[in-house]
Order: structure tokens, then sequence, then C-alpha cells
């Protein structure tokens, strides 16, 4: 019975961890472009990016990093089905600059979360 509800705890827990990509915080951000968006969450001292394809299921080339001003970039790229990322970085009174593709589509945020 324990391992029932473990199992059926865990089932129950994926999505909500599947509908931010693995970031914490508040989604703060959504930048859209043709084959995809890139979401970004903040905490009070952190700063998290994700790219998700807009068609999932297909694997292809997804990239999305974040660099916060005066820092060096985080990145995460390769052959992914539904999403890169997580990315994340310390943003305590800091803006950032977020990047993500998808495919073919791309955006880039200029210095956001200033």
């Amino acid at each position: 019975m324990t391992l029932w509800l473990a199992v059926a705890g865990l089932l129950t827990a994926q999505p909500a961890q599947a509908a931010t990509g693995g970031c914490a915080g508040n989604l703060v951000r959504t930048l859209p472009f043709s084959t995809g968006e890139v979401r970004v969450y903040k905490t009070r001292d952190r700063a998290c990016a994700v790219a998700v394809a807009r068609d999932p299921g297909q694997r292809r080339a997804m990239s999305v990093s974040i660099q916060p001003r005066g820092g060096y970039p985080v990145r995460d790229a390769g052959q992914f089905t539904r999403y890169a990322g997580p990315v994340t970085v310390h943003a305590i009174n800091r803006c950032v600059y977020v990047k993500g593709s998808v495919g073919a589509g791309s955006v880039d945020s200029g210095w956001i979360l200033c």
C-alpha cells in the first residue's frame, strides 16, 4: 500500500514540474517566436529560463541561455523533443539577457527584469 501511494504521488507531481520545465519561482515573462517560446521565471535571488517547443514530439535542435548583467551566460543546447533547459543564474538586483531557439525559430530578450 505504501509503495502504491509513493508511485501515485510521483505521477501527480510530474505535471507541475513539466509545466515550468523545472524552473522554480513565478513566471514573469514569456517570449514567443514562430516555433516555440522562452519562459522566464524569477525567485527572490534567481532567474531561470526554459525554451519550449510549440509542437512537442519531434526531436530537433533547441537551445536556451540566460546571462546576468556582469556575469557569464549559462546555456543548454542539444536535440530535444519538448524543451531545452532549465538554466538558472543568480540575479539579485541584476538584469538578465535571455536567448532561445527551437529549430529555425529564435528569440532574444534584450536586458530584462531590471
